[in-house]
């Protein structure tokens, strides 16, 4: 049952888990006592200068100069972080001397044969790149940028143009010409790096033409490094072997706490995507908090959570070396040749924490796969879900198929902090279909229009203290007007994220969609994940996509639920109806839709969110184009569908007709 306790933390949690060791830190050297989770949140978001500067001397953070105090200037955007430190987020991704035999990256793919690096294989990688960017003339601030698919080359690329003090920004080979260009294009990068190809399931994918055209557009351009992958080669560039030639030293350029690391683009899927700066400092000790005391991994831990490149769960990925846990790159179709492809490289990669999407959780359950019976899963201690609400029947399929000791953490957060704002740690209980509780140091609060903290209903998420990995900024973003505009414009001094969120008396919550997408049928709001809950239990059913159009009169509206099919399936009347009877069984008859629409497939994004604001957009009459970027989904003609539907004539697919008066 909804809210149930699933799981609760081990009598000796304090002993075995790095937020334990916190907590007992936090009394033994400073003298404050916490008897749980909650008393220590509340002191985070309390006082943030204690709390941060207790993450840094915790996790031993290096910096080249001390800062002179945590935080100055508070204001939201604005807010001034540990001022006058110098660091290199690079410098802590590497190890110690120490580590030097320690397996830091586990690499798997469907384009080449397995590769292990230990630290001190990636050390000596990070300083020849380091050295080889240094002859093609990068330095502090310059942009590297690739197009590289989630391989040891990626990191090692990364990482020494981090070292430098130059700015990274990456995409999968996956994304298109134009919508590389659309975001590569806006931070004139000098240095490109990309493979000439890869191959997808069993299929090799030609990428030159792409590469040809990106090289084109991009006239800031003065090299581009060819990361061999496969047989293909780029004409014309630096080969990779030749970056690595040379040997320079391993040094770190200390660089302020707010200077750029990455740029993170948003998913481009209506305009131009954001170009969201992230800093070294703020992204350093975020991770170290998240991977560290959110997701217990430390020296010996394992992180496995599959993520292209193009995604910030790549960017959290990789920090599990911040604690020196090693990583598990997969790169290809993490889904192919069937849903267990994930489990059996568990099983035999051994990682102590996985993380999956809700969407492939679900698709293992509905396609029978037991888990804790098919595959020796016993290395897991841990498994988090991101991207979208996880429903009640996932956890309860986590813990019949993994056992009553595994941990579940169900986050949200998001590119914009490249981090979370609400999940779950070993120091909180587990409720069934919920998140846990905010995050240590996120003060997350629903409000209602009227800027009114709410409890126990729906409300907009909001974040109304500072946190470190806010953006610096967005990049060509003259007066920060476009980051106000993202953020602040609804209540002023206070971010808003733009999901809908319920808390619980508890401190729990769940996120029940975007606020954008939220259903509102007569003045009453409904989030999506529930409707979705229910009707992807058909077995008829593959995937779905819910819209509302409201009526400016203040109507029901019309709620139009698209379908995309099993194969084999069709949605024939006593379809319709047994959806329609379950929705209003489960939920409330407002949960029934106007049309129950068939479609090939839904259009989602490459990080597997549905594009809802998108089709609802092209229903109201808006042009495909203007709308959804088809270059930034993995499936372009999802949108024809949507299209050809809101051109057909039927009544559903325009908006309601005010009620007649006289």
């Amino acid at each position: 049952m909804i809210g149930d306790v699933l799981w609760t933390p081990p009598a000796d949690v304090f002993e075995t888990t790095e937020i334990g060791r916190f907590v007992t830190w936090l009394r033994d050297v400073h003298g404050r006592d916490f008897a749980g989770y909650d008393e220590l949140w509340r002191w985070s978001v309390e006082d943030l200068d204690g709390f941060w500067g207790a993450v840094w001397d915790f996790f031993g953070v290096r910096a080249h100069a001390l800062y002179e105090r945590v935080l100055g200037a508070r204001a939201m955007p604005g807010a001034e972080w540990f001022r006058g430190a110098r660091l290199n987020y690079a410098e802590h991704m590497v190890g110690t001397d120490e580590d030097v035999d320690r397996v830091a990256v586990v690499a798997r793919s469907q384009t080449r044969e397995p590769i292990e690096l230990t630290f001190g294989e990636l050390r000596e990688q990070v300083a020849r790149a380091r050295a080889g960017l240094q002859r093609l003339g990068v330095g502090p601030g310059d942009r590297v940028v690739a197009y590289l698919p989630n391989i040891p080359e990626t990191l090692v690329a990364f990482l020494a143009t981090a070292s430098l003090g130059a700015i990274w920004s990456a995409c999968a080979p996956e994304f298109g010409a134009r919508s590389i260009l659309g975001r590569f294009g806006q931070i004139e990068p000098k240095v490109l790096l990309t493979v000439a190809g890869y191959t997808y399931r069993d299929r090799p994918i030609d990428r030159r033409d792409h590469v040809a055209e990106i090289r084109a557009g991009l006239p800031t351009l003065e090299h581009v490094v060819h990361v061999p992958y496969g047989e293909l080669e780029v004409p014309d560039a630096v080969r990779w072997d030749e970056l690595l030639a040379q040997r320079g030293p391993l040094t770190f350029d200390p660089v302020a706490f707010d200077h750029p690391i990455y740029v993170l683009f948003s998913s481009g899927t209506t305009g131009l995507p954001k170009a969201i700066v992230h800093g070294h400092g703020g992204q350093l000790i975020e991770q170290l908090k998240g991977v560290g005391m959110g997701w217990d991994l430390k020296p010996g831990g394992r992180l496995l959570w599959f993520s292209t490149t193009a995604w910030m769960m790549w960017n959290a990925l990789v920090s599990a070396l911040l604690v020196r846990a090693s990583i598990v790159m997969i790169d290809g179709d993490p889904a192919w040749p069937d849903p267990s492809f994930q489990w059996r490289l568990a099983q035999e990669t051994r990682p102590t924490m996985m993380g999956v999407s809700p969407t492939f959780l679900m698709a293992c359950r509905k396609a029978g796969l037991r888990l804790g019976q098919e595959f020796d899963l016993s290395s897991i201690r841990a498994i988090g879900f991101a991207g979208s609400p996880l429903p009640s029947e996932g956890y309860h399929y986590v813990y019949d198929e993994l056992g009553p000791d595994v941990l579940l953490i169900n986050g949200s957060g998001g590119t914009d902090v490249c981090g979370a704002f609400v999940s779950g740690s070993f120091l909180q209980p587990v409720y069934d279909g919920e998140i846990s509780g905010c995050c240590l140091g996120v003060d997350a609060k629903a409000f209602d229009p009227d800027a009114n903290e709410v409890v126990g209903e729906l409300g907009e998420m909001v974040i109304t203290q500072p946190m470190p990995s806010m953006p610096v900024r967005f990049w060509n973003d003259d007066g920060d007007e476009r980051y106000r505009s993202s953020y602040f414009d609804l209540y002023p001094g206070v971010w808003r994220q733009g999901d809908w969120i319920l808390f619980t008396e508890r401190g729990s919550c769940v996120i029940t969609g975007r606020s954008d997408a939220t259903l509102n049928r007569g003045g009453v709001r409904l989030g999506t994940s529930e409707l979705y809950a229910v009707v992807e239990e058909f077995e008829e059913v593959a995937d779905i996509l819910i819209v509302h159009l409201e009526d400016d009169e203040g109507g029901a509206g019309k709620l139009l639920l698209f379908v995309a099919l099993a194969d084999g399936g069709a949605l024939d009347e006593e379809l319709r109806r047994r959806i329609a009877g379950a929705l209003r069984n489960e939920l409330s008859p407002r949960h029934v839709p106007d049309a129950i629409v068939a479609v090939p497939s839904i259009p989602r994004t490459f990080t597997g969110k549905k594009l809802e604001a998108s089709v609802k957009c092209i229903l109201l009459g808006a042009r495909a184009d203007e709308v959804a970027s088809r270059d930034a989904l993995p499936d372009p003609a999802a949108i024809d569908a949507f299209v050809a539907y809101a051109a057909s004539g039927d009544p559903a697919a325009r908006p309601p007709a005010p009620p007649r008066t006289g």
